[in-house]
């Protein structure tokens, strides 16, 4: 007799007799099916997104739904009442929303996000004068603020019901520019998280400064980096960032000098300038124009940067080096476009005209251009558009 192949025909049926009606066997898995190379996967039926509003006219943030198909916009609804939401961001999850009130004492505001509607938590001093700017990091447990009247950062801990503590940590920027009008002092405007360091980087008009930052997420304390900042020229008024998904450029749209600025971001987490374009098409006139926005789309090949007062949108490829070259300038957009925002798929763009107090849909093609779907909705005092992930 075979005894090891006696014992494993034992076994075999042991585990056939323990598999009966009390301990079914398990449902053979489905084969997956491979999605053909190049094949993007079909859009959303729809996409939602939430908007901050500023001035007289502002109602508070507002709640809109854009058509997959389409890009029809919904009618804005009222999800939150509040003053001067200028800025809005969501946790990852979008389970929560925080948003600036852009007051003399500032404050930041935290939200539950239940439906249609967002439910205040509660409100926590931003250790500034208006805030305009505000940040989550990728596991919901800190917020970071600016304040532009103040020029200062602020981190606050978030707590597990999404609700915000006081602040832990808050910095006051020195530095002032040549513009005696926009820069006799700070004025942090931009507050964002590096993707894979963790690091703060904090745009400040007044200064011309990237401020960077060491974040001690457990105690949510921020510390100077090594170098304490990045530059671009003198005057040139810094105010939005985006990084490229890979984390290793960085591109700052200046407010006064009408240019977007590339730098690779260094081991360090240093700055390195390594390109400066202009935002506008040659020969326009720069009288009352401003860049506002700035965002990369989610594949890391396209940037966008809004002008006001140009009432345009420049569109810029991006190479695998991180260089940029100009693709397009869509003329004719909303009335001063403050702010606008991507979807997480990269298929669509919704741009807030502050003036026209209308948001417009955008069509991204797979070149990264846009297409006017001459899709509007009327939004009063439209200032920031953040789609839902």
């Amino acid at each position: 007799m075979n005894t090891p192949r006696f014992l494993l025909a034992a076994f075999a049926a042991l585990l056939v007799g323990c598999q009966s009606a009390d301990t079914p066997a398990p449902a053979p898995k489905a084969a997956a099916k491979a999605a053909p190379k190049g094949k993007a996967k079909p859009a959303p039926a729809q996409y939602v997104f939430y908007v901050g509003t500023s001035g007289p006219k502002a109602q508070g943030v507002l709640r809109c739904v854009l058509d997959g198909k389409t890009g029809k916009i919904s009618a804005p609804t009222v999800a939150a009442e509040a003053k001067s939401a200028s800025y809005v961001a969501l946790s990852l999850d979008a389970k929560f929303l925080y948003a600036t009130a852009e007051a003399a004492e500032g404050a930041v505001a935290a939200y539950a996000v239940e439906g249609d509607k967002l439910r205040l938590l509660n409100t926590e001093a931003s250790k500034g004068k208006g805030p305009t700017h505000l940040a989550v990091d990728a596991v919901r447990r800190n917020l970071v603020v600016v304040n532009y009247g103040s020029g200062s950062t602020t981190s606050l801990p978030i707590k597990a019901d999404g609700s915000l503590a006081p602040a832990t940590s808050s910095v006051q920027h020195v530095g002032s520019g040549p513009n005696a009008g926009r820069q006799s002092g700070p004025h942090a405007h931009g507050a964002y998280f590096h993707p894979k360091s963790g690091r703060v980087y904090v745009a400040d008009l007044g200064t011309d400064d990237i401020f960077i930052y060491k974040f001690d997420a457990e105690k949510g304390l921020l510390a100077a980096n090594k170098p304490k900042s990045g530059r671009v020229a003198a005057g040139a008024g810094p105010r939005h960032l985006a990084f490229h998904p890979n984390g290793k450029f960085a591109y700052v749209n200046n407010e006064m000098a009408l240019t977007v600025t590339a730098f690779t971001v260094e081991r360090n987490g240093g700055l390195k300038e390594f390109q400066t374009l202009d935002t506008l098409p040659a020969g326009a006139d720069k009288k009352g124009v401003s860049t506002a926005e700035i965002f990369v789309r989610p594949d890391g090949k396209t940037l966008y940067v809004s002008n006001r007062g140009h009432d345009s949108l420049a569109v810029y490829s991006i190479a695998q080096d991180g260089k940029l070259a100009l693709l397009q300038h869509v003329l004719g957009t909303p009335a001063t476009p403050r702010g606008f925002g991507l979807s997480a798929d990269g298929r669509w763009l919704v741009c807030a005209g502050q003036k026209s107090g209308t948001l417009n849909a955008y069509k991204i093609g797979r070149d990264g251009k846009l297409t006017d779907t001459k899709q509007a909705v009327e939004a009063p005092a439209a200032a920031a558009v953040v789609f839902v992930p």
